[in-house]
């Protein structure tokens, strides 16, 4: 992978940067400053950042909401809402996902974008949903027995985790025919972090059909592509 992003905000659009985010984005410029004492340098670009970090506060807070709405038959059942898409120029090729996270409020908590070189759509469809869970469990933001849904316009990723991975486990990670499925690594991956949620939900959408968080993940993806070079 050459570019991996997390981007809360970015400049020229709306602002979406949860408290735990800001608190933990000031924990870690303070800590720094320490880490850089008599720096001169250091000290004056870590200074920079934390007066950014507050204005981005301020924006943030009198910013009106998340701007993707949720399905109302979901909103009440979930925790946690995941959206992934993934994109390939060249199958196989330069490729890319993007991802979005919302809590049932509709903010948006996370939206990132990462690029491989050469990959592959079903590849790049299991490493947007890996993110998904990755964040949520990395930043500490699950806890047991919240309830998580995660949609996919790939039915490869959401008939894989649901209807055979369990088989392929059972054979020892191998098909009815003995071979290995194709991203084997990826699958069980995703089933590894699939099975820290008490409850998972995987659901799909169709694409390039209006749902509009499975369309920004496929312009992160897109984006992230075009800023690579691709």
């Amino acid at each position: 992978m050459i570019a991996s992003t997390f981007c809360p905000f970015k400049k020229g659009m709306t602002l979406r940067i949860s408290v735990a985010q800001k608190k933990q984005l000031k924990k870690s410029l303070e800590k720094m400053k320490g880490l850089f004492a008599g720096n001169s340098k250091a000290q004056g670009a870590l200074e920079t950042l934390l007066e950014e970090l507050v204005s981005i506060e301020a924006s943030a807070e009198d910013s009106s909401g998340g701007e993707f709405s949720l399905d109302p038959k979901f909103k009440e059942r979930y925790d946690w809402f995941g959206f992934s898409d993934g994109a390939c120029r060249g199958n196989p090729g330069p490729g890319a996902w993007g991802s979005v996270i919302q809590r049932p409020n509709e903010e948006v908590i996370f939206e990132g974008s990462g690029v491989e070189v050469q990959t592959t759509n079903n590849r790049m469809e299991l490493q947007g949903a890996i993110e998904v869970l990755k964040f949520l469990l990395n930043e500490g933001l699950y806890e047991d027995g919240q309830r998580v849904i995660l949609y996919s316009d790939s039915k490869y990723v959401v008939d894989g985790l649901t209807k055979w991975v369990s088989g392929w486990k059972k054979r020892g990670w191998k098909k009815a025919d003995k071979k290995v499925p194709e991203n084997v690594e990826y699958w069980q991956e995703l089933d590894h972090l699939a099975a820290q949620f008490s409850e998972l939900k995987l659901h799909w959408v169709k694409g390039h059909a209006g749902h509009p968080q499975n369309e920004h993940c496929d312009q992160l993806a897109n984006k992230a592509l075009d800023e690579a070079g691709f």
